[in-house]
């Protein structure tokens, strides 16, 4: 039996994995500041506690584990990443908390650890095309990430490599593009464009409108959970290190995930397009490498993933609001 130590195991993707490991038999503990919002941990043990804190940290790491997923960040969609507002904390609690893990996973023995990186950290001037963004894992350099928190997560990139070369530890870093599913945050400030449409679609009546950020023609790729989890473990059972992409490269405008999301709904809106937070032009999961070290790519389109998620999103809405039904 694996033991298993999950950092963030009470967000969205950190319970996802934590459930697919203790399907796969392994003792799991989950670390964060909370439980997981939408169902009970599987976690054989939970700590609850702040990762910014190396004492926590050391303790949570009391063994070496087999593995570990460090998936905690101070993190958001563009109505928290974008404004400005939440630079320093995005920054500081961040990198906190992965000079704390991995320093703590050094001393503790452990014998792998995975880090997730994001799609944050590609430069901005090869994103200014929606329809022809470059992402690439070798187009990182020079760095120009478009927001504070792609920087933090390059430099935790760095800093998990530099403890590869000058300790000898084995790491596996993804760089997720646009994790999506049930379970996810939905509403609040914090949540991503598919939830925050969901939601919008969700809340409106049919022949109704919804609001959307910027003209909709930026571009992006969206990853459902399960393929996420899939393409992490396949990454952290592999002999590669990464950083590699993690995503799909069914690139869509948003306002065709807009029309996805309306399609799953049986609803016809029209979008009023206002100003707002929309991050880089264009961005879309290069595979490339991730296909030629592991053979692996999403199984489905995202229209399955879209129409699963929605359906949540609309029970949570009508049971928030029973007469929005």
């Amino acid at each position: 039996m694996k033991n298993v130590l999950v950092c963030g195991a009470g967000g969205f993707i950190g319970s996802h994995l934590v459930k697919r490991l203790k399907d796969e038999g392994c003792w799991v503990r989950g670390v964060d500041l909370k439980y997981p919002e939408f169902s009970e941990t599987l976690a054989d043990d939970f700590v609850i506690g702040d990762l910014r804190d190396p004492v926590l940290c050391s303790a949570s790491v009391d063994r070496p584990f087999d593995e570990v997923f460090q998936l905690a960040a101070d993190m958001g969609g563009a109505g928290f990443v974008f404004v400005g507002d939440n630079d320093a904390a995005i920054m500081h609690n961040s990198a906190m908390i992965n000079l704390n893990m991995v320093e703590a996973c050094r001393f503790a023995g452990v014998k792998r650890i995975f880090y997730s990186s994001s799609a944050c950290i590609y430069p901005e001037r090869n994103q200014l095309d929606p329809d022809n963004p470059v992402c690439s894992e070798d187009s990182a350099y020079p760095a120009a990430p478009d927001s504070e928190y792609g920087w933090e997560k390059l430099f935790s990139e760095r800093l998990y490599m530099a403890y590869v070369r000058n300790y000898g530890m084995v790491v596996r870093i993804a760089r997720y593009h646009n994790i999506f599913g049930e379970e996810g945050t939905w509403t609040g400030g914090r949540e991503k464009a598919p939830a925050a449409l969901c939601r919008k679609v969700a809340e409106a009546k049919d022949g109704g409108e919804i609001q959307m950020w910027g003209d909709g023609l930026q571009t992006r790729s969206f990853l459902y959970i399960d393929e996420c989890i899939d393409g992490t473990l396949k990454l952290m059972r592999s002999d590669f290190m990464g950083p590699v992409n993690i995503g799909s490269e069914e690139m869509v405008s948003i306002n065709q995930l807009a029309r996805m999301i309306m399609e799953a709904a049986g609803k016809t809106l029209t979008i009023d397009h206002i100003p707002g937070p929309q991050g880089v032009r264009g961005r879309n999961s290069d595979n490339r490498l991730i296909m030629e070290e592991l053979g692996w790519a999403p199984s489905q389109p995202l229209q399955t993933g879209i129409a699963k998620t929605y359906r949540w999103i609309e029970e949570q809405v009508r049971n928030q609001d029973p007469g929005n039904a």
